[in-house]
């Protein structure tokens, strides 16, 4: 079950759409150019590749299991994440002021794929790191920055995310923790959290958990949220680790697929109280955990791709092996490899398709958000910020509802033997199915996209995005090539039903909102496939010209065909999409309760 990581498409991705020379120019980025990103990639590869890929299967079959307070990780995770950590990798992207290398998103983000791809149980505890070190670097004082940061960015400590309580699922204003001021600046955090990712483990010296709870005294609903840093172990001012501070894991989740994944349930406070410490200001802790989220979100999208690519390769080998049947057009006289049958090749182009598609969203994902905080000029950067912004619903949602898709046709592609845990194409399966749920479901992605990306400026921003399209659409009628007009054709065409889609959103969502969001998760696919084509309409084009020139003539062809399948099974779907959306609403909330 070996993985290679696709560093040709992802370089073609940084280099010609995410346009990594562009972002080398921002300031603090001067360095990172593709020749960076090569080397980086490369060495990314190499660990995880041949120390990190090899644990996956063993954290399925020897999951981490809890005794006594304690939680065991999969056996070699904890050896694979000293190397981890010591290769600088948890800092990749993280300032230089407090140990990191500082290198931009644009090249963070193919790292992180590759990691999912290796492991993605192993690669939910550097994850939830990120965020946190985020959401401190944010708001957290420079007290909290001197005692956390450096420790955190380093991978010697690790972070977690404490929103979730057992009466209090997405529905945040719900939350019961409570906490206690004291007359030293501290609090006394009090509660239980669960669904809490490396909540406890065995592979870094401490766990330092970000903490939703409210302040005696506080607003009723989201408005009383704080949010507090409570580490597992006391910190001392020399930076040493003093007592074990009251938060304690009761227990770990029994799931469906991650399962090398310690999720934890957390109790708070139950020996006197918590010490925590407040992060930014009280009652704005919401704001604050939504920067982690927003970073999460981001990289959940992420895995998707991640599995994604694995379950693609897993798939193609297979097809090269298994024999079976004489193929259709009598090219054979005798029993053949499977990939040689159309349906075989149909889907595991659907798996390279959406896969690559998905790919080149997230990297023009990333360099917005590299612009969208380094760029010199105030406007360039509000703009790219709206942008980033509109695409992270949709990175989210669409590619990990995608790489269900992905996963459950690499199951099919290996018929009854994709059925057979031993086999391994289940478990990618199995482990994608968490991405449409964990840091917000795919509904809630799309009631964000609805409400806050859509319906808030009458559908502006989004008819911008549109504008940016129809450019390259204008780009595509320029060509005299058969597959540069097909893409064209369909990107029309999914352009424009996204814009009838908008409209009815933008006309809807406050008059007659359950039409609005009856609509909302296929909105939201609509969105993310027509960005994900409009990247491959993008990849064609350069493509085409880079095999025109004779350089790398087998790439780049395989990128065109790619490009125009995209185009003709997935960007197709578009259409139909929004007639569902624009006519279909009455179906989704016509039968009476009584009568499901």
């Amino acid at each position: 079950m070996s993985y290679t990581a696709p560093l040709k498409d992802m370089l073609f991705d940084i280099e010609h759409l995410a346009l990594i020379d562009e972002v080398a120019r921002l300031p603090g980025f001067e360095d990172a150019g593709l020749e960076t990103a090569q080397a980086v990639l490369e060495e990314c590869a190499k660990l995880n590749e041949g120390v990190i890929a090899p644990l996956n299967w063993e954290g399925d079959k020897n999951p981490s299991f809890f005794k006594d307070g304690s939680v065991t990780t999969t056996p070699g995770f904890k050896e694979a994440f000293k190397q981890y950590a010591e290769g600088g990798w948890q800092g990749l992207q993280h300032p230089t002021d407090f140990g990191g290398q500082g290198l931009p998103k644009t090249i963070g983000a193919a790292c992180g794929e590759i990691l999912n791809s290796a492991n993605m149980s192993f690669a939910l505890c550097p994850l939830l790191t990120d965020g946190a070190i985020e959401a401190l670097l944010t708001a957290g004082s420079d007290e909290l920055k001197a005692t956390y940061l450096e420790k955190l960015v380093s991978g010697q400590w690790t972070g977690t995310m404490n929103l979730t309580e057992p009466q209090a699922g997405s529905d945040l204003a719900a939350v019961r923790s409570r906490a206690e001021p004291q007359p030293d600046g501290s609090y006394k955090v009090f509660g239980t959290k669960i669904y809490i990712t490396y909540g406890e483990h065995d592979m870094a010296e401490n766990i330092v958990h970000l903490v939703l709870a409210r302040v005696t005294g506080a607003p009723e609903g989201v408005k009383g949220i704080s949010l507090f840093v409570v580490p597992k172990f006391m910190v001392n001012k020399d930076g040493s680790l003093g007592a074990r501070n009251d938060v304690h894991c009761v227990s770990i989740e029994h799931k469906m697929g991650i399962k090398a994944s310690p999720t934890a349930v957390l109790q708070y406070g139950d020996h006197g109280g918590a010490t925590g410490f407040l992060v930014g200001q009280e009652n704005r802790g919401l704001e604050y955990m939504f920067i982690m989220m927003n970073a999460a979100r981001y990289a959940v999208g992420v895995q998707g791709i991640a599995i994604a690519e694995r379950a693609y390769q897993k798939a193609v080998g297979y097809a090269k092996d298994r024999v079976q049947s004489r193929p259709v057009d009598g090219s054979m006289n005798a029993a053949a490899p499977i990939i040689h049958h159309p349906d075989v090749k149909r889907m595991l182009m659907t798996m390279r398709a959406s896969t690559e598609g998905c790919r080149a969203m997230a990297s023009v994902a990333a360099a917005a958000y590299d612009a969208a905080h380094h760029h010199a000029d105030a406007e360039v950067r509000k703009q790219n910020a709206a942008f980033y912004e509109f695409l992270v619903p949709l990175v989210k949602g669409y590619s990990t509802e995608m790489s269900l898709e992905v996963t459950s046709l690499g199951v099919q592609v290996h018929g009854g033997m994709g059925f057979i845990e031993e086999t391994g194409a289940a478990q990618y399966y199995r482990d994608a199915k968490i991405l449409t749920i964990y840091e917000g479901t795919t509904a809630i992605q799309a009631n964000d996209l609805v409400g806050r990306k859509t319906a808030r400026d009458g559908g502006t921003g989004a008819k911008a995005i549109a504008a940016q399209i129809e450019k390259t659409e204008a780009e595509l009628a320029q060509r005299s090539s058969a597959n540069a007009k097909a893409v064209h054709l369909r990107l029309k065409a999914a352009r424009e039903a996204f814009v009838e889609v908008v409209e009815f959103i933008a006309a809807n969502t406050k008059s007659n909102p359950n039409a609005a969001f009856a609509g909302s998760v296929p909105y939201l696919m609509l969105a993310g496939n027509l960005m994900a084509g409009w990247q491959m309409a993008r990849a064609l084009m350069v493509a085409e010209d880079l095999s025109a020139k004779g350089q790398d003539t087998a790439f780049m062809q395989a990128k065109i065909t790619t490009a125009r399948f995209y185009a003709d099974h997935i960007l197709s779907r578009a259409p139909g999409v929004r007639d569902s959306i624009v006519h279909g609403a009455e179906a989704v909330t016509a039968l009476a309760i009584e009568s499901f």
